[in-house]
């Protein structure tokens, strides 16, 4: 399948690339105003240096880490959990392709949110593919982050270790109800300010790695009270760091996220402040630095493995005899092949429009809300699709959709539930409309 680039002219803030990114199918030139409307030059097409990674990743996933999915039916612990990373991680250093969204002086390859697109498509038709480029969650989200964010001597203590893939990393955000979850003001874990640092006590649960992680991101209040939209800071900690326990893992129908989704309780850890992640009470804002775009990685991921899911079903039926000819010239077949192009090519199409916006330092809620919510509900639809086309040995292990679904089903949860999404654009737009009414009403005219 073809991926789709765009070269333009642009700026770039705090959510925009960092000065040493790769800007390639982005290319930005000079310094305008952040969030300033510039002149744009589109060409849909990639630089040839990130095609060369996307052959190479593509290349490398095939041969070696396709079969390892295979023979452990995509059941990362079955695998060999962590010792098999590590393995993966080496084998895609020597083949030029780990970390293609670290910076370049932590051993990244530096690629902007747009040129990431096409490589971690190719990464994710495994779906061991993200953790061997070590581009999985939560860590991708965590390096992008901690990037943007983090002083020099946390970038050294913290962000060198994680982009080199040498440790792991968790976000601890979500809490058991009624604390932070699809709502993030009701954040209930407690920061107090202690000489020379914080004290932190709270529960959380569903954190993705958080079993084996050698460090924590710990979301947590320091003002106000639950129900507050402000009043958050992102806090520091190594896992051994004494209070924090790792409990059970919660078990989910998706078994390829190394580290399982575990609850994590918090009592009395000491965080110096040196260990302050941004700024004291703007935990929620400093956050935005990673939730967009991590959401569009998720996508950039799982579009690789709908992909795998089209292949699979186009291969079966087009050899498939039935009926007096193959299946695939059967018009109900032909229907929902046309239907899965068509999800994948309006996913794509969004996922690179919000790209765009966060390369040029846009906020880009609305078009990472849209981008995420159609592409998790689209991805749903063709690995269904799928499976209906290959018939019983849809739902086997004779292919792998059934593993598919498996991994594609919860992202319609994950990073956000798209009936979250899809009310938050609702509020933006009826909140502008409202604006302009009362506007056009102050001036004496009406739309």
């Amino acid at each position: 399948m073809t991926s789709t680039g765009l070269t333009v002219e642009s700026g770039r803030d705090i959510l925009g690339p960092l000065p040493n990114e790769r800007s390639v199918g982005i290319a930005t030139t000079g310094s305008p105003a952040p969030h300033k409307e510039v002149h744009m030059a589109i060409s849909l097409s990639y630089d040839p240096a990130v095609e060369d990674v996307v052959t190479k990743t593509r290349d490398f996933v095939r041969d070696h880490v396709m079969p390892i999915e295979d023979e452990f039916a995509g059941d990362i612990t079955a695998a060999g959990g962590d010792k098999r990373r590590l393995e993966l991680r080496d084998q895609a250093r020597d083949a030029g392709v780990l970390a293609p969204h670290a910076p370049v002086e932590y051993g990244g390859l530096g690629l902007n949110m747009s040129d990431r697109a096409p490589v971690f498509e190719a990464a994710g038709y495994s779906v061991f593919g993200p953790i061997a480029l070590h581009i999985g969650a939560p860590d991708e989200g965590n390096v992008h982050m901690l990037a943007h964010i983090a002083g020099a001597d946390q970038k050294e203590k913290y962000l060198a270790p994680l982009a080199r893939g040498d440790v792991r990393s968790a976000f601890a955000m979500t809490e058991p109800a009624p604390g932070a979850g699809a709502d993030p003001a009701a954040l209930r874990t407690a920061a107090t300010k202690v000489d020379g640092g914080w004290k932190i006590n709270g529960d959380k649960w569903f954190i993705t790695g958080a079993d084996g992680a050698g460090f924590f991101i710990i979301m947590a209040r320091t003002a106000g009270s639950p129900g507050d939209r402000g009043g958050a800071t992102m806090f520091l900690a190594p896992a051994d760091t004494p209070g924090i326990t790792v409990g059970r893992h919660i078990n989910t129908i998706d078994r390829a996220m190394i580290g399982g989704h575990c609850e994590v309780a918090f009592r009395d850890v000491f965080v110096p402040d040196e260990d302050v992640l941004g700024e004291v009470d703007e935990g929620y804002r400093y956050a935005q630095v990673r939730l967009g775009p991590a959401r569009m990685t998720h996508v950039m991921r799982w579009m690789g493995s709908a992909n795998r899911a089209q292949d699979v079903a186009l291969d079966y039926v087009a050899r498939r005899e039935a009926f007096g000819g193959k299946l695939g010239d059967l018009g109900m077949i032909q229907q929902m092949v046309a239907d899965n192009e068509i999800d994948l090519a309006a996913a794509r199409a969004l996922l690179v429009k919000a790209c765009y916006a966060l390369d040029q330092g846009q906020h880009a809620g609305d078009e990472t809300s849209i981008a995420k919510t159609f592409a998790a509900e689209a991805f749903s639809r063709v690995v269904d699709r799928a499976i209906q086309m290959c018939g019983g040995q849809g739902v086997s292990d004779e292919l792998p959709l059934a593993r598919l679904q498996r991994e594609l089903r919860p992202f319609q949860i994950y990073d956000g539930p798209s009936e979250v999404h899809r009310w938050a654009l609702a509020k933006r737009a009826v909140g502008k409309a409202k604006k302009a009414a009362a506007a056009a009403a102050a001036n004496g005219t009406s739309s």
